[in-house]
């Protein structure tokens, strides 16, 4: 099936950041004017300055769009703020539907985990949004998959909705999303809004030999990009796409969003434009040929649920399998 506008959610990282009010304007109408409706922003985005961007954006018109916002991460201009806890969700959705100047969202996601946080406290918080209508639905985003059945568990439990969006990290070099946590959202009826199909520009081919463009996440020296697009593994898996698009003279970036989209598993993808003109390529890649070939090809490079540079997991989400016992000796 041909992907759609329906198939892209607009990021809004970039807005109220190196993304100015105009630019960020011109982005807006170019996905109204194209059908889309549903925008993704964070309370933490830019500091703010994301959801107020998005709220002058939408307010003429509300309800015509599905806005999406997160809760979890901290401010940098606040202290003692982020978590999960009842007390910090309660304060934070109020000065998010204050920004984007709104009485409710459509959709409100956990960020990432707060261990520290019983999810028992953090869903009885989720609970009263609902029931007070500040929000429609609730989602999680960068949870590990073994939390989805948890969440799920106790929601049923506490008499709460159960989520209905995910929003994991997923591309052609980094699978590791197939080997569990697409399944149990697919099991569990939940749908998938996956972020970074670009992985993080490395699948536009600008990274080409390993050069990083001045301005881009790699050249101002991102760990976590570093560690892992900026992988020489990974990178060397990028040139082979890239080489291989070339020579069907097609696009990386547009193969990279089909390659996503072709995925029965994902519903949308968060497209987050900087400029005006990589919106366009967004909505000009959901028509782009894409053939088994292609499939074939895209897929060979990194195994299904693994990374292309194996073992390199992003430093922000470690792995936490392995404890080791007391009493081994240490000399």
């Amino acid at each position: 099936m041909t992907p759609t506008i329906d198939n892209l959610c607009l990021g809004t990282m970039m807005f109220g950041g190196a993304t100015d009010s105009a630019e960020s304007r011109r982005i807006f109408d170019m996905f109204a004017d194209a059908g889309g409706r549903f925008i993704d922003t964070a309370d933490t985005y830019n500091d703010t300055q994301s959801e107020q961007v998005v709220g002058d954006l939408i307010q003429s018109q509300r309800d015509s769009f599905k806005i999406a916002t997160k809760v979890g991460n901290g401010f940098n201009s606040v202290k003692h703020s982020g978590g999960l806890t009842k007390e910090w969700i309660n304060e934070a959705i109020d000065g998010s539907l204050s920004r984007l100047k709104t009485d409710y969202v459509d959709l409100y996601y956990l960020h990432l985990e707060k261990n520290e946080t019983p999810l028992t406290e953090t869903l009885e918080a989720i609970g009263g949004l609902l029931a007070a209508g500040k929000i429609r639905e609730w989602g999680f985003s960068n949870f590990r998959p073994w939390k989805i059945a948890e969440l799920v568990r106790l929601s049923d439990e506490m008499g709460i909705k159960r989520p209905t969006y995910a929003q994991p990290y997923y591309h052609m070099l980094n699978r590791t999303a197939e080997a569990d946590f697409l399944p149990a959202c697919r099991h569990f009826g939940i749908k998938v809004v996956s972020y970074s199909p670009l992985a993080r520009g490395v699948l536009t081919g600008k990274y080409k030999g390993g050069s990083a463009p001045e301005g881009s996440r790699g050249a101002r020296g991102d760990q976590r990009i570093a560690e892992t697009e900026m992988h020489p593994d990974t990178l060397a898996k990028a040139d082979l796409a890239l080489a291989f698009a070339d020579k069907q003279s097609k696009k990386l970036s547009d193969m990279a969003v089909q390659w996503v989209l072709a995925n029965n598993a994902i519903n949308a993808i968060l497209a987050g434009p900087r400029t005006a003109s990589q919106m366009q390529s967004y909505i000009d890649s959901l028509s782009a040929d894409y053939t088994m070939a292609d499939e074939e090809y895209y897929s060979s490079l990194c195994n299904p649920g693994q990374l292309a540079a194996a073992g390199h997991f992003d430093p922000r989400y470690p792995l936490d399998g392995r404890h080791l016992t007391d009493g081994i000796d240490k000399a």
